[in-house]
């Protein structure tokens, strides 16, 4: 589309904009998402001209009033996680994709790797949980690993371990994304050849069944946590139209909430494998039941969800 053809477009209602105050915190939401998206636009087809700078310049002051700070009310958390963090995911659910694509890549290197090198997994793994583990399957109970720990203490220490592993995900994203593409592959890694030792030893259904009771919620998280690093990372490294440091904050502060609102769905993951992990002898239905129910909440919460909201504040 020529730049000429878009300003004729759209030129009225960024003027309205300007003129008329917004109606209230929803109208204000949904004229900053639609700024968003044509500063998006012109930034890609139009980077330096006086378009995107005034688009630049509208959307910054949209910002400062959606985010100025104003007294916390009883639903603040509330609309934390049913407003403000799917619109902050809808904006950044490229990223997110990318993110998720790296992991897949990174897991599937994982299993290659222990496929062709039969000490990779013990490399990755640790020979005394290998060992451990091996020792479990030739007794009949290759998940026994998971009932060694008192519940309550189990669920407690995996919570808290994996809220500081994603926000030192999300941290290292200040490092231009390289600590966070460094700490993502890793872990790749160590699932791909986790599952591929469960497969090696013809207990991989077992193990389907049991860790991704957990590891639904648990793994997925992890790549918000990456995809919350790498926001970041693009502030850093593509600051667009805005100073290096504005784009750094505006992209940390997207970032931050990314992270900081997993923290519930590690604390359910922590509760799953501390609580429910652990009973190898469930029905094949339960099973399935909690891990599909997983897959869905992910699935709505961080892709339908986030799409459906943004387009309708954009109305």
């Amino acid at each position: 589309m020529r730049e000429a053809v878009f300003l004729r477009q759209n030129q009225e209602r960024w003027q309205q904009y300007e003129r008329q105050p917004p109606a209230g915190a929803d109208e204000l939401a949904a004229r900053f998402v639609a700024l968003t998206d044509d500063l998006a636009f012109a930034q890609t087809f139009y980077p330096n001209s006086p378009t995107t700078a005034y688009l630049n310049s509208l959307t910054g002051k949209l910002h400062q009033r959606l985010y100025a700070n104003k007294p916390v009310s009883r639903g603040r958390f509330v609309q934390f996680w049913a407003r403000e963090l799917p619109l902050v995911v809808a904006r950044h659910h490229r990223t997110l994709a990318i993110t998720a694509l790296l992991f897949a890549v990174f897991t599937f290197l994982g299993a290659l790797s222990a496929a062709y090198d039969d000490s990779f997994v013990r490399v990755i793994l640790g020979d005394s949980y290998v060992n451990q583990t091996i020792e479990n399957i030739r007794k009949g109970d290759p998940m026994a690993v998971y009932k060694q720990e008192g519940e309550t203490l189990m669920f407690l220490g995996i919570t808290a371990n994996n809220i500081y592993v994603a926000l030192n995900i999300f941290v290292q994203g200040v490092t231009l994304g390289v600590g966070t593409i460094v700490q993502l592959f890793r872990t790749g890694l160590m699932l791909g050849s986790f599952q591929y030792f469960f497969h090696q030893y013809h207990v991989l259904r077992a193990s389907l069944l049991t860790i991704w009771i957990h590891g639904t919620l648990e793994i997925s998280a992890v790549i918000v946590a990456g995809a919350a690093g790498l926001v970041m990372a693009r502030g850093l490294l593509f600051p667009g139209t805005y100073g290096r440091g504005e784009a750094f904050r505006q992209s940390a502060r997207d970032g931050l909430k990314m992270a900081v609102g997993l923290v519930p769905i590690f604390i359910v993951a922590g509760f799953l494998e501390g609580f429910v992990t652990r009973h190898t002898e469930m029905p094949l239905g339960v099973s399935l039941a909690i891990i599909g129910g997983s897959a869905a909440f992910i699935g709505w919460y961080f892709i339908v969800y986030p799409i459906r909201l943004a387009r309708r504040l954009a109305r």
